[in-house]
């Protein structure tokens, strides 16, 4: 496998430049003097980011922009064999990695690499962290899933040892990570389009588990069933946290205020009691919160500047973000596309002010859609009112004999009212009449659904 060296910065090419992650890991290899270059199908503001640092982006895929002075070609898993630039790197012979791959070789050349895994909450535990460490002056290099406002950005590039990413185990990419530390925040079905089921996935977060050094440590979540199974014998530290007392780390006390946001009272190792406050609503993120709190105990990061820090972090986009008010109605975009996260979401919004709670839901692909059509429904029924939008196929093709109209039908089972639209146009229409002045709106899943909200605020 090709080696990503920081002292001798090479030139490597990114098919597929353009996406968050690709274009993150191109910055940091740019700034450490690499000669980056890549291509992506269309201009957007990231290729033209990256562009304002000197990077040279082609747009469109073709095998002319493959030459032999590129040491490493590096592909998204949405780059199949019949890409012209595939073949043209393959007929040359030159070196080749995947994102996940060349993710691990950037983390070998850190001290302090962390890795943030889990089903759900990894872009929000990822983004508290960075803020810890941020507070603390680490000086941190970071990779996050989403826009930090306090970066402006996905990435940041430091000097120091400590390298911050999440850690993904879709197609088992995390596999190929090399973290000291390594933190699973749940472990739950999803991505059945790869995994064959929660025994398959479980399998995976334990290899996970298996790459911490035994100098390293591992933070997982003690609510985990059976989470014994993920860390015995392993060589590292391990710290748990969870709601029970049986943890390192567990909440004694949770009260809200009246925008949803927790403040809660934390029993740590040796019965030693905290309190924090969080920006972000939802218990949910009290879980998230004791991860990252755990992580900056282990890291001796001053107690204080962890609290400011959470204090100060009022989310990443796409996480239950407030977008504006538009006659009267409140609307907020949330990224949820699994049950799980949708039942987190709404049940945040129990103390949070509305009169109507209205849910947009946008399915996220025929396979996740088809595996948990139940659990969408109930979870999607703590809603007042539901309005589905289209399934957002993402990668997928087949659409398995499933439609939003089979998610209406299952919600309609359950005695709740359900109304589906084809298109952007007709659901916006149909909330202008019927959302009242007092009514939450939130739009929620990982397509493009938050254009609904965009476009009735008029951004």
């Amino acid at each position: 496998m090709y080696k990503i060296d920081f002292n001798h910065p090479a030139s490597i090419y990114f098919v597929g430049i353009g996406g968050i992650s690709m274009s993150g890991l191109a910055e940091i290899l740019n700034q450490a003097g690499f000669k980056v270059s890549g291509s992506d199908a269309k201009e957007s503001a990231i290729t033209q980011m990256l562009e304002a640092q000197g990077i040279r982006v082609f747009y469109g895929q073709r095998s002319e922009n493959i030459t032999t002075d590129i040491d490493c070609a590096v592909f998204t898993s949405a780059i199949h064999p019949d890409n012209p630039e595939y073949q043209a790197v393959m007929q040359l012979g030159i070196p080749h990695l995947t994102r996940a791959e060349l993710l691990g070789q950037i983390m070998k050349n850190y001290d302090t690499p962390i890795a943030v895994s889990g089903t759900h909450g990894k872009t929000t535990t990822t983004s508290m962290i960075s803020e810890i460490l941020l507070h603390g002056n680490t000086d941190p290099t970071l990779s996050i899933g989403g826009i930090l406002k306090t970066i402006g950005g996905n990435i940041r590039v430091g000097r120091s040892g400590y390298f911050v990413t999440e850690a993904c185990e879709y197609t088992n990419s995390f596999l190929s990570f090399f973290p000291k530390i390594g933190i699973i925040l749940n472990i739950e079905e999803d991505h059945l389009d790869f995994f064959k089921d929660l025994a398959d996935i479980r399998s995976s977060f334990r290899k996970f588990s298996e790459l911490l050094p035994e100098d390293g440590c591992l933070i997982i979540n003690g609510d985990i069933e059976n989470y014994e199974e993920i860390t015995a014998g392993l060589p590292c530290r391990v710290i748990t946290y969870g709601s029970s007392a049986r943890n390192d780390y567990h909440p004694v006390e949770i009260t809200h205020d009246e925008q949803a946001h927790a403040t809660f009272r934390l029993q740590g190792p040796q019965g030693v009691e905290r309190t924090f406050a969080l920006k972000v609503p939802g218990d949910h993120n009290v879980s998230n919160a004791m991860a990252a709190i755990a992580l900056a105990d282990l890291l001796h990061i001053d107690s204080e500047v962890t609290k400011a820090a959470l204090l100060d972090f009022t989310g990443t986009d796409r996480r239950f973000e407030y977008k504006g008010t538009v006659a009267g109605v409140t609307v907020v975009d949330d990224y949820a596309h699994h049950p799980t996260e949708i039942r987190a979401t709404l049940e945040a919004t129990r103390n949070y002010p509305h009169k109507t709670l209205w849910c947009v839901f946008q399915p996220h692909t025929y396979t996740r859609t088809k595996a948990f059509l139940k659990d969408f429904a109930q979870a999607l029924c703590l809603a007042d009112r539901i309005v589905l939008a289209d399934i957002y196929a993402a990668r997928e093709t087949d659409t398995l004999g499933i439609s939003s109209r089979t998610l209406q039908a299952e919600i309609e089972k359950l005695g709740h009212e359900c109304f589906f639209f084809p298109t952007f146009d007709e659901i916006e229409k149909f909330l202008l009449e019927n959302c009242t002045t007092g009514d939450l709106l939130i739009t929620m899943g990982a397509g493009d659904v938050l254009k609904i909200g965009e476009n009735l605020l008029g951004i």
